[in-house]
């Protein structure tokens, strides 16, 4: 048996695809994956036979002549994503999310081919719902997501997100203890990075005391065009920082932390849940579905993350946190295991189950 699975080229989409595709291969299934050319930086080493660039843009750019443009790449790639499948032949076709889904969707169900639609967010992705009626099923990374119609809420099946076989390993690893007395942060912006983090973190250090900063340990991602500036601002308080643009092993480094400063995006809070670590997180404010605020307000119900909006994430409110945690660091253990109660550890066998059981229903 062969599956095509289809995702946007950013991390937040080829992570659970590839966590899948992992699965998958672990069952015998071949694996393909189409996608756009974003997805080099993210999925140089997909486990994937083979990985096909199929023509896709986003509609929803300022713009008529934008739209239109769209529009007709859109309809470019679904041709060339039926010529695909006819020649692969997939018992079902899985999406990910990302308007490079679209194509390969659209034309599965034109063809017959079942297809599942998975979503990792806790609201409906715009592509995502333009293509929730055409699907089979639809995969829900969180429980009762929002934006789906009401006639289609038959189709959800919670599997969880998918996480990278990286992400369960990190999973292994006990919540660290505060032996030395020092606060372990990780600050990452996600796969893209965000400016915020750079521009806010070495201010909230300022804020703090002298010995207040001896006893904090940071890692900071952070963008290529603000990484130097960060830097020096670190190094003007005397403050050695970790900084770099990018952590292949961005799992193994949230297992080490006590606390964890990042946005809301889906895999980064399955990521923490799985791996049971407390977090601040700050949802991107200008998405139009508020994905990562809905992702969010679900750690933060169950206790084990505190939501800051970027409007309030301020250098004071950020040093407060940090000397909270400092002065009571048995908070944090208990919001860890808040956590990793949330998490779903086996979610790509979920999903992988439920693919194997649409694939044979054809």
């Amino acid at each position: 048996m062969n599956v095509l699975l289809a995702a946007g080229g950013t991390g937040g989409h080829l992570f659970p695809a590839a966590a899948l595709a992992t699965a998958l291969k672990a069952r015998g299934v071949e694996v393909d994956l189409a996608t756009d050319d974003r997805a080099l930086k993210y999925g140089g080493d997909f486990p994937a036979r083979r990985v096909y660039q199929i023509p896709s843009a986003t509609p929803t750019r300022a713009g008529m002549i934008a739209k239109a443009q769209a529009t007709a790449m859109l309809g470019l790639g679904v041709v060339s994503a039926l010529r695909l499948l006819m020649r692969l032949k997939p018992a079902a076709v899985i999406g990910f999310g990302g308007y490079p889904t679209v194509p390969p969707l659209f034309a599965a169900s034109l063809l017959g081919v079942p297809t599942i639609l998975h979503e990792q967010n806790a609201v409906l992705g715009r592509a995502n719902r333009f293509l929730s009626r055409r699907v089979t099923c639809i995969a829900c990374g969180f429980p009762e997501p929002g934006g789906v119609a009401p006639g289609l809420r038959a189709k959800l099946r919670y599997t969880g997100n998918p996480v990278r076989p990286a992400v369960l390993k990190a999973a292994e690893t006990p919540y660290p203890d505060f032996a030395d007395g020092k606060l372990r942060v990780l600050v990452t912006g996600g796969s893209q990075g965000a400016r915020v983090m750079s521009e806010v973190v070495p201010a909230a250090l300022a804020k703090l005391s002298p010995e207040e900063r001896t006893r904090i340990v940071l890692t900071l991602q952070a963008r290529g065009e603000d990484r130097a500036q960060a830097s020096a601002d670190c190094a003007k308080l005397g403050f050695h920082a970790e900084i770099a643009e990018f952590f292949p092993d961005l799992p193994a480094r949230i297992a080490a932390a006590h606390l964890v400063v990042a946005r809301a995006g889906a895999s980064t809070v399955s990521e923490l849940a799985v791996i049971g670590r407390p977090s601040i997180l700050v949802p991107y404010p200008h998405a139009l579905d508020q994905d990562q605020a809905a992702n969010a307000a679900l750690l933060a119900r169950d206790g084990a993350a505190t939501v800051i909006r970027q409007s309030d994430f301020s250098p004071e409110r950020l040093a407060a946190t940090w000397r909270a945690a400092l002065a009571d660091p048995e908070a944090l253990d208990l919001k860890a295991a808040a956590a990793r109660r949330v998490g779903v550890v086996d979610a790509a066998e979920r999903l992988a189950t439920l693919a194997a059981e649409i694939a044979g229903a054809k």
